[in-house]
């Protein structure tokens, strides 16, 4: 039963709603994942990575609510619960205990390395469907990859 009369094809509407889910997905398990990594980081660089990775939390939530309320937009019942998380992701288990703060920047690195290029996968399949979510994507898209090169750069 759909409620909300999407404005795509029935085939379009396939296409972007799995393009929304899988970034609904990414989006939600990012968050985990670095707020995980924020809580377990330590090392001399400990307050600066710490922060850093709320600033990935607040992006990715951010994020997750206008893409899961672009999926309702278009009449894609959004789907963020923590089994769906955890049966689709493609993101890295993150490590248990303390995160040394040289391996909590590899696992943000790796994660949002992961999520840009799936990101950049939607971005490309919604073009044609709809130019409307792939905004929204590509605005995601611009984000991560922001926090990906300050990660990088802590590497450096």
């Amino acid at each position: 039963m759909s409620v909300v009369k999407s404005p795509l094809s029935d085939s379009d509407l396939k296409t972007v709603g799995e393009a929304l889910q899988g970034a609904l997905v990414d989006l939600v398990d990012l968050s985990l994942a670095a707020k995980q990594v924020h809580w377990n980081v330590v090392g001399p660089r400990f307050r600066s990575v710490h922060l850093q990775l709320d600033e990935v939390v607040d992006t990715a939530r951010q994020h997750s609510d206008t893409v899961a309320e672009r999926a309702s937009a278009i009449g894609v019942n959004p789907d963020g619960r923590s089994a769906t998380i955890a049966r689709t992701t493609a993101i890295n288990v993150v490590p248990d205990g303390w995160i040394k703060d040289v391996d909590a920047v590899k696992v943000l690195v790796d994660a949002l390395e992961i999520v840009i290029g799936r990101m950049r996968e939607r971005i490309e399949a919604t073009a044609d469907p709809d130019p409307v979510s792939q905004d929204t994507l590509i605005a995601v898209a611009a984000d991560l990859e922001k926090h990906a090169w300050m990660f990088q750069a802590e590497s450096a």
